[in-house]
């Protein structure tokens, strides 16, 4: 016997699954396009570079690249910060070296994510902007034919004919600035397009800031120069301490000046919680451009307030003290005298440094030497050292000490490699002995040390302040900052700028009469909109006042006549089960084609 199946009977349930993602609207998650070949591929890619999504995650990624630069020590900025950050992270140095952490904003991965940052956003700029530019040569949507269905709408019965509310609705319009256009029996306007300009002020912003940081990473250059006061230098790069360019800007392009520190004032809280605190950091320096030394003038240069000269920017990076050092041989002859800048360790200013002197001559036993001294600048020092060694209670100079120890033997300055001038190699050089300790001495302002082994005196003679500046050339910063302030101003718009639509309508009613329609949509829940369209409709009384008759009807819903008994039908407009108009939710779709009208 053969089965039959009737219309009763069900089909096999579908698996839960497959159901669900048929009626799923989500898009479809897959790895990639597949059978599309190279083109294909290439679009599919161009797509993904310019969406929103990869758009924000470049910029997450950019600023998250950021972060090493900002605590890690740039070579850009400060050398000698670069090479006291190795010295005391030996380990990890190297490993750093490799990544480029050390030049972070020059780095090759860093370049990578601001160049596909900068694709990205070209990619959504251009066809958003040529979709903008099409907006605005369009004509305002035409009227939805429910107006009396939108969420803000107003309505009355006027006298007037409906060509003369058209007009006046129309020339109201305009005058508060909407894009009004007049066609049939409705005029349709829209404002707030200054969102989108906000917007697309935003994008061509960060467009404009990584162009002035791309181009500041290509052609600028940093130099660093620590200067003693009383000293000066020209701008060259022979005179300066180091110096980093790139490839548009390198050392034959350095601004030419001549910059002299005349003094520094330092200054620090030394009472309160606060303690120790800096108040005040100040470099009283002269300058003149070019190499007309009549030109000379005076300038200041505080931490965050550089001096521009020229093309160049001058920032005071660092402070410390310079110890004025004078040695003698055994016969009494000044074999060295300078002032030594000594590094500070911490934040009271403990500073170490060294002291070569490579033209000592002959030692006590006639044999040519060196010698070589290592110590401490305590600006502040402490009673004893006793369980603290040589430290430094303040930053200010209120009791300076000098702490030395002696060596002799080779320096290795004969040897033509560079030395570092802050650092002694001991490896070839002996500690001199006094009564079977170390020799070692510490001496106040004024105070000598005569050395053991008829090797001749030290003397301190005083001290001085040094400050260590940074020589900047960035030609894209004022761009960047440009870029900057737009960006925010467009941010500004888009956020706080509503687009919206207004419409008006009056038709004639077949018993005599106008009826005006007014209604508005924003793009966002506002009251604005109805506010502007309550301020219309009192403007547009002037024109089109009301008249005292019954309520106005809706002319999509006529009233029939009714019947006595007639029971209510189920489709009744008031029927809260009847569904809304689809022009309710879209103004621009089309009205029902079973509608009454």
């Amino acid at each position: 016997m053969s089965k039959t199946t009737t219309d009763t009977e069900l089909p096999p349930a579908p698996d839960d699954d497959a159901a669900a993602e048929r009626l799923s609207s989500a898009p479809v998650e897959s790895e990639g396009p597949t059978g599309i070949g190279v083109l294909g591929w290439a679009r599919w890619m161009w797509r993904q570079l310019t969406s929103m999504r990869v758009a924000l995650i470049l910029l997450f990624l950019l600023s998250l690249a950021a972060i090493p630069g900002s605590l890690i020590p740039q070579n850009g900025q400060n050398q000698f910060k670069v090479q006291t950050w190795k010295a005391q992270h030996t380990t990890v140095a190297p490993i750093y070296e490799k990544l480029q952490l050390f030049d972070v904003y020059s780095s090759v991965w860093f370049s990578a994510i601001y160049i596909l940052l900068f694709v990205s956003l070209a990619g959504c700029i251009i066809p958003r902007t040529w979709q903008f530019v099409g907006v605005l040569r369009s004509q305002p949507p035409a009227a939805p034919r429910n107006l009396t269905r939108m969420p803000v709408h107003a309505v009355w019965r006027t006298g007037a004919a409906p060509e003369q509310v058209n007009a006046a609705a129309h020339r109201l319009l305009r005058k508060r600035g909407f894009r009004a256009n007049l066609s049939g029996d409705s005029v349709a306007a829209e404002k707030g397009y200054l969102r989108e300009v906000g917007n697309l002020l935003f994008h061509l912003s960060l467009f404009a800031l990584l162009g002035g940081f791309a181009w500041a990473s290509l052609a600028s250059g940093t130099g660093g120069k620590l200067m003693v006061e009383g000293q000066g230098y020209s701008n060259t790069i022979t005179q300066l301490d180091d110096f980093t360019g790139t490839r548009f800007y390198g050392n034959q392009d350095l601004d030419p000046f001549y910059l002299k520190l005349d003094d520094f004032t330092s200054k620090f809280q030394n009472t309160g919680d606060q303690m120790g605190a800096a108040r005040q950091f100040t470099a009283n320096v002269e300058y003149y451009e070019g190499s007309d030394e009549s030109k000379m003038k005076k300038g200041t240069i505080e931490v965050n307030h550089p001096l521009e000269i020229g093309g160049s920017k001058v920032y005071l990076i660092g402070h410390g003290y310079a110890p004025v050092i004078t040695v003698k041989n055994g016969k009494g002859d000044v074999v060295y005298h300078d002032v030594v800048p000594f590094l500070p360790q911490d934040a009271n200013l403990t500073s170490t440094g060294v002291v070569k002197v490579s033209d000592y001559g002959a030692g006590p036993d006639g044999n040519r030497t060196q010698l070589g001294f290592s110590g401490f600048f305590l600006p502040t020092a402490p009673l004893s050292f006793a369980g603290t060694g040589p430290i430094s209670l303040f930053p200010g100079d209120a009791a300076p000490e000098l702490v030395l120890n002696a060596f002799s033997g080779d320096l290795g300055t004969d040897s033509g490699l560079p030395q570092n001038i802050y650092q002694l190699n001991t490896s070839k050089l002996t500690q001199l002995q006094q009564d079977g300790q170390p020799a070692k001495a510490l001496l106040k302002p004024g105070q000598g040390w005569t050395l053991p082994d008829g090797y001749g005196t030290v003397t301190f003679e005083g001290y001085k302040q040094w400050a260590s500046f940074n020589v900047s050339h960035r030609p894209g910063n004022e761009i960047a900052l440009t870029g900057a302030v737009l960006a925010i101003l467009g941010l500004i718009g888009s956020l706080f700028i509503q687009r919206r639509r207004i419409w008006v309508r009056a038709v004639a009613l077949p018993g005599g009469g106008t009826q005006v329609e007014l209604a508005g949509l924003a793009r966002s829940e506002s009251a604005k909109i109805a506010e502007e369209l309550a301020e219309l409709a009192v403007d547009l009384q002037d024109d089109a006042p009301a008249s005292e008759e019954d309520d106005p009807v809706a002319p999509d819903e006529p009233v029939a006549p009714e019947e006595p008994g007639a029971p209510e039908e189920p489709g009744a407009p008031d029927d809260p089960a009847v569904p809304e108009d689809p022009a309710a939710e879209d103004p621009t779709a089309p009205a029902d084609q079973n509608s009454k009208e």
